[in-house]
């Protein structure tokens, strides 16, 4: 099943990109403007949830000035909800605006000048997140269920005309909050899924050493949700088709995200709030993250790292954080293995075994403490970025100076 994994990933992804070109390219008629059935309604919930959980500020923020643009007066735009007036998305689209602009400047700029500034963003895409899960989806079920149930307040671009199970004769019973009661669950479930997947771009970013590639994980993510919001405005069904395979597509690659935003949260946490100025390291049983050679553990799986009395390494995790323990063998022989010194993190690796966990922030300064307390023959070692820039010094001033004095 994991083998095909990957080929089921990319057909889904084809599915997605062209979906909406195969709807064009049969003549899919475009959705009037006086349609408020419930179907569409519910259609164009589907896409507006899936289009705000792929960038929780971009979408709230259009979504937002899409709804003040549509109100006439200023007095139905004072009705409005607060992300869609001007002091709230005007100022959302200018920091989208700033993250786009640090991006584009990123690809000629080093990396250690930039990943701050990713850091920050990583944190604001959690914000966001939610902000957006507990009051904007809110406020957008609650407008699908006062439409469907026959309320007086109506989505953006519906009216709120007795369709569907407004048809239906209530009396005075309003049923709109049974009906969120029921809805908003499994909207923010929904919710939930893309973004965390969405947010996995995020983290990528804040692990990659080439600003290109972040530009490019960042256009990617822009032209998906672009991709949504047009395929619903053309047609409400193909984007709400659209938005259901984008779905499936976060719940399948939902481990993989997990974890990444497990560590990128880890990661921002320790590098803002300084961590490693009131950490020591255990001398025995330290948590890290399991890194990308290590058999039989996904990458970036948290975890405790042991030594046991046979002076064997042994790495002890929860599936989801919460599932029942396992563990896993290191595999290689310890005296082989060393603690790589990076700029912002490090890890342990060895050369026969390559990288086999990842180190969070805190231990930045610690890593001989590391190596002491699982008896690594190796050391440490400069790694990533600090390697890199040890290099040139050496080229460039330092030793190779030095020998040429000499």
């Amino acid at each position: 099943m994991k083998r095909l994994a990957p080929l089921f990933l990319m057909v889904a992804m084809l599915s997605v990109i062209s979906t909406p070109l195969l709807a064009v390219a049969a003549g899919a008629p475009a959705k009037p403007d006086d349609d408020r059935s419930p179907g569409v309604a519910l259609a164009v919930t589907i896409s507006t949830v899936t289009g705000i959980a792929i960038s929780p500020l971009l979408g709230t923020g259009v979504y937002g000035a899409y709804q003040w643009s549509e109100a006439g007066t200023d007095a139905e735009r004072a009705k409005l909800p607060w992300y869609a007036q001007m002091s709230f998305w005007l100022p959302a689209l200018v920091v989208v605006g700033l993250c786009a602009a640090k991006d584009g400047l990123g690809t000629v700029l080093p990396p250690g000048f930039k990943k701050p500034l990713d850091m920050l963003e990583v944190v604001e895409n959690k914000v966001s997140g939610l902000v957006a899960a507990g009051a904007v989806i809110p406020f957008v079920m609650g407008a699908l269920s006062k439409l469907l149930t026959g309320g007086q307040t109506a989505m953006a671009g519906h009216g709120s005309a007795g369709h569907g199970l407004a048809m239906i004769s209530f009396g005075m019973f309003d049923g709109s909050w049974l009906l969120n009661v029921l809805t908003v669950p499994v909207a923010i479930a929904l919710f939930a899924v893309v973004w965390m997947a969405s947010h996995a771009v995020n983290v990528l970013v804040l692990l990659s050493p080439w600003g290109a590639i972040d530009a490019a994980l960042k256009v990617l993510r822009t032209a998906l949700l672009v991709l949504v919001a047009v395929t619903a405005l053309i047609n409400p069904w193909v984007g709400a088709a659209l938005s259901v395979l984008v779905i499936i597509i976060a719940y399948l690659i939902a481990g993989w995200a997990f974890r990444l935003t497990v560590f990128g949260s880890v990661f921002c946490w320790d590098f803002f709030t300084v961590r490693r100025l009131r950490f020591s390291p255990a001398e025995n049983d330290n948590r890290v993250f399991a890194g990308a050679n290590l058999p039989g553990v996904s990458p970036r799986t948290s975890g405790r790292l042991v030594l046991r009395s046979g002076g064997t390494l042994e790495f002890y995790y929860r599936p989801w954080l919460v599932l029942t323990e396992r563990s896993a063998a290191v595999p290689g022989d310890k005296a082989q293995l060393a603690v790589g010194k990076g700029l912002f993190f490090s890890s342990i690796s060895g050369d026969e075994t390559g990288t086999l966990f990842l180190l969070a922030p805190r231990y930045h300064g610690h890593e001989d403490v590391v190596a002491r307390a699982y008896l690594l023959g190796g050391g440490v070692k400069d790694a990533g970025l600090r390697r890199a820039w040890n290099v040139l010094k050496e080229l460039f001033g330092g030793a190779a100076a030095r020998t040429q004095v000499v």
